[in-house]
């Protein structure tokens, strides 16, 4: 079984670092171009028709659409981590009150723990059977690459996804391993 990330395409939040979960935003041209690149790569990957989840934020339904791919279900399964009262701020406006905060080490108020979005990856990592392209988010997407290969949350941050890149998880000879990370 191959798993493929899919990171939605660019938005004006995702251009300056603000953190966005629940807001839905819409794709830049510049993240429409992204989308659609991400399809041509996932076509020259795929060798097999794969079952696509999608988060239900329009930024990811818009970039499965625009990327060639036909969504099988969408679910809040992976949908992004959700920052609480951090909506919107970046890391450095956040850091005027917290100093040294990142999502990986301190708490979101009002949001979900790294533990609770661990439980969430690892929620969607037991029920898949084939190979699969998910349309997510960043920090959720680092998130569910750190649990494929049995690492903490806070391991996703040694993992590049940007806009529009394709990760791909897979496993040699029964060991879980990232086949190829973020692809633009």
């Amino acid at each position: 079984m191959v798993v493929y990330l899919l990171r939605h395409g660019e938005t004006e939040w995702s251009a300056s670092g603000r953190h966005t979960s629940r807001t839905d935003l819409p794709l830049t041209e510049h993240g429409e171009r992204g989308a659609k690149r991400a399809g041509d790569i996932l076509a020259k990957l795929l060798t097999t028709t794969p079952y696509v989840i999608s988060s239900p934020r329009k930024r990811a339904l818009d970039t499965a659409k625009l990327a060639g791919l036909t969504v099988d279900e969408v679910t809040e399964d992976v949908r992004e981590w959700d920052y609480g009262d951090y909506e919107g701020l970046t890391t450095p406006q956040i850091r005027e009150t917290v100093p040294g905060w990142t999502v990986w080490t301190h708490p979101c108020p009002g949001g979900e723990t790294a533990d609770e979005v661990t439980a969430r990856a690892n929620g969607v990592i037991s029920r898949l059977s084939t190979d699969t392209v998910i349309i997510g988010h960043g920090h959720f997407g680092r998130v569910l690459a750190a649990a494929w290969i049995g690492q903490p949350a806070a391991f996703g941050v040694r993992f590049a996804l940007s806009a529009g890149g394709v990760t791909v998880l897979g496993d040699e000879r029964g060991v879980p391993q990232v086949r190829a990370l973020n692809l633009t």
